[in-house]
């Protein structure tokens, strides 16, 4: 689904659950956002085939966090693409990412999905690809969970730090989130934000009354 110019909001389906990597793209480079499950990778080409955007295209890469629906496919696509890609996480959960340290949440995995962190980002940083990528660091869900705001769309990438049910934020999953009080804290800054959609990976996109939505789920 297409959010704005440049800015397509991919589905991929696992064992009955949708999840919503994002893809970004302009003349010179394509950026995705989360990888999906391991062995998604085709998955991943046919949505970028979908809007036209050639996988060859792809040159950055940003985890929102470790998660293995969001790392799952980054080995497969660092084997296809080399050095071609540049792969962007906060510090806090690059070890896990990197397989220096067991997962947090699938610790019990013997072969986790794994692959090298090229930049660490930190909270209020600003990245240059396609408008202009705000990182904003929302700890809870994991310690370095990130979200990203895009500048050029007024569009929120929630990654997990919330989700939303048929255009409606449903609040913090709180089975998968290890802080629930540092991730109630972090949605406090998307407040001050100009956001006219949302996009939550379980849920997808919504796009009314924002703000109130959020500070409802703050306030819960």
């Amino acid at each position: 689904m297409e959010i704005s110019k440049g800015v397509e909001m991919l589905q991929l389906e696992f064992h009955g659950n949708a999840i919503h990597p994002i893809l970004l793209w302009d003349q010179e480079t394509a950026v995705l956002i989360d990888t999906g499950f391991p062995g998604q990778i085709e998955d991943l080409r046919v949505a970028m085939n979908k809007v036209r955007v050639s996988f060859d295209k792809l040159k950055v890469v940003i985890l929102t966090h470790q998660d293995i629906d969001h790392i799952g496919s980054l080995p497969e696509i660092l084997q296809e693409c080399g050095n071609n890609i540049k792969v962007y996480a906060h510090d806090l959960d690059k070890p896990y990412i990197q397989g220096d340290l067991p997962l947090l949440k699938d610790g019990h995995l013997d072969n986790p999905p794994k692959g090298k962190v090229d930049d660490t980002l930190k909270d209020g940083q600003e990245l240059p690809y396609c408008g202009g990528i705000r990182i904003i660091h929302t700890p809870g869900h994991t310690p370095g969970h990130i979200s990203l705001f895009l500048k050029q769309s007024k569009t929120l990438i929630a990654g997990d730090s919330m989700y939303s049910v048929n255009g409606i934020i449903g609040g913090i999953h709180a089975p998968t989130t290890l802080d629930i009080e540092a991730a109630r804290l972090s949605l406090k800054k998307y407040l001050d934000l100009d956001i006219e959609s949302v996009v939550c990976y379980h849920g997808g996109l919504s796009k009314v009354n924002i703000n109130d939505q959020i500070q409802k789920v703050i306030s819960y």
